[in-house]
């Protein structure tokens, strides 16, 4: 009898063992999803920055561009109003 007390208790703690397990694992998943999903917004912000600094530069080096082709231009029009 003692011992079938014993197993029962045993079985009781290992069923109440799991059960905590199991809502302890449940509850970590939403936080490790929310977690993950954080660092993905972080990666694709600093991809974005990354992206508008580049597009930035490139849109620098078109308008020196476009000011050395007007003075270009401004100075072929002197010369030809000069003549």
């Amino acid at each position: 009898m003692l011992f079938k007390k014993i197993a029962i208790a045993a079985a009781v703690a290992t069923t109440l063992a799991f059960v905590g397990c199991a809502k302890k694992t449940e509850e970590a998943a939403p936080a490790a999803a929310s977690e993950a999903a954080a660092s993905e917004v972080v990666a694709a912000s600093d991809a974005a920055v990354v992206e508008a600094e580049a597009a930035a530069s490139e849109a620098t080096v078109a308008a020196s561009e476009a000011t050395v082709a007007a003075s270009e231009a401004t100075a072929a029009a002197s010369e030809v109003a000069a003549q």
